[in-house]
């Protein structure tokens, strides 16, 4: 580390909270990007494949949003809701209209925390009731709403909330008691929790929130089809559902535009969040809800920043980008290259447990070399090991055990054989070294 970045370290300890997370021993200051690479400060370059969290969900620096977002800072950078925006309402019709919602309204945020806190108060106030079912093993937000309805431990500081949740089974389907289940016996025991779950509520529960792939938990999915088959459950008691789609929309996932769509035979949610890869990078978040559960708010409301002249005007560049060079397509064909590349790799390492996921959301979670037992320090030295040959990944899951992989949608198949070929080694590497511990 240069004496800079370690300055730019000691600053940050110094007036930053400890419990902000920082990857690496050795954290690196990111200068500058250009389509899947970054540039830290001491001029390393690295092939990035976790896109800030998937939030550089095209590319970095992509020409079409930095123009957009200079153009309309040129002109207007700031407003509020409380007058008309055009680009606001542009971008509200497009999203809207791909949503899939019927009648659909759209309230814009600035973040996921923020659209999932919004969803929360529509299902709560429409319901009348402040019963929440979610998923183990779900992340949400860090606001104090979003945190009650987070199942992960390692994501939730207190126990303290203005909800009463209920965790059910489904969203990890290799771990757990029905992990030795067919798909088809999968689904219909989890359905079969839910139904005991709501007998165990008191009152009506007023909507199931969850992500279609968990995100944070480390990229891990229910078999097609659950949240149809808890849809019809939901439906016979009025609860609604919200599709957390904070890290699966726009097409990332190669099968699907939106996660809920692998779980549509009962048709759509009743809300879905938005947030992160729709602005490459500028802070949008939001929901969309039919007009039923939208205007039930009784109070008048406001979004100081959620609607931004800029952020609108970044949205709109991006999502008419990804449609015109069809990146879900390309996340479907280039990702599932990846994903068979890194189940090749990994066939002959006993530290890792499972490749999992679909398009460019893939997850590897890693364990103790000759057990099940999940190992956050695997996950740790691949991180490292990675980072040191210019790859940089995420990590997530129960304990940290997993790795996340999120490139670019706009991602080569020159590009995904590099990373897998460097992700290769660094898991070799890892694996050496806990043998030798």
């Amino acid at each position: 580390m240069t004496q800079g970045s370690a300055g730019l370290h000691e600053r940050h300890r110094a007036v930053l909270p400890s419990w902000l997370s920082l990857f690496y021993e050795r954290p690196i200051e990111l200068t500058h990007g250009e389509g899947r690479y970054v540039w830290d400060a001491e001029g390393n370059r690295y092939l990035d494949f976790f896109g800030g969290i998937l939030t550089t969900m095209t590319a970095h620096a992509l020409p079409e949003v930095a123009e957009a977002v200079s153009a309309q800072a040129g002109r207007l950078i700031h407003s509020s809701t409380l007058y008309l925006s055009r680009p606001m309402v542009e971008l509200a019709e497009r999203i809207a209209a791909l949503s899939g919602i019927p009648d659909a309204r759209v309230f814009f945020t600035s973040s996921g925390t923020e659209a999932n806190d919004a969803a929360l108060l529509l299902a709560t106030t429409y319901r009348r009731s402040h019963q929440i079912l979610a998923m183990r093993n779900s992340y949400h937000g860090r606001s104090f709403s979003t945190i009650g309805v987070t199942g992960n431990a390692d994501w939730s500081p207190t126990s303290f909330s203005p909800l009463q949740t209920l965790y059910v089974h489904g969203g990890v389907r290799t771990r757990g008691p029905y992990a030795q289940l067919s798909d088809d016996d999968y689904i219909a025991a989890c359905v079969a929790d839910l139904e005991d779950m709501l007998q165990q509520a008191a009152g009506g529960v007023a909507a199931l929130i969850a992500e279609p792939v968990q995100g944070v938990g480390g990229f891990t999915a229910p078999p097609d089809g659950l949240y149809a088959a808890f849809r019809a459950v939901l439906a016979r008691h009025g609860i609604l559902w919200i599709s957390d789609e904070v890290q699966t929309a726009w097409g990332r996932t190669g099968d699907h535009f939106w996660g809920w769509q692998a779980h549509a035979d009962n048709g759509p949610p009743d809300l879905l969040t938005f947030a992160k890869g729709i602005g490459n990078g500028m802070s949008i978040g939001g929901v969309v809800a039919r007009a039923e559960v939208m205007n039930s708010l009784p109070a008048n409301s406001i979004s100081t920043f959620g609607g931004s002249p800029v952020t609108m005007a970044a949205g709109l560049a991006n999502l008419t980008y990804l449609l015109e060079h069809d990146l879900q397509g390309n996340a479907r064909r280039v990702g599932g290259l990846l994903i068979e590349r890194l189940r090749a790799v990994t066939a002959g390492l006993d530290v890792v447990r499972e490749v999992r996921g679909r398009g460019l959301m893939i997850g590897v979670e890693m364990v103790s070399p000759g057990t099940d037992e999940r190992s956050a320090r695997a996950a740790s030295l691949v991180l490292e090991a990675a980072r040191a040959r210019g790859l940089l990944i995420g990590k997530g899951g129960q304990g940290g055990a997993s790795l996340r992989i999120a490139p670019p949608m706009t991602l080569t198949v020159a590009e995904a054989e590099e990373g897998a070929a460097l992700l290769a080694d660094a898991l070799a590497e890892a694996q050496g070294r806990l043998a030798r511990s």
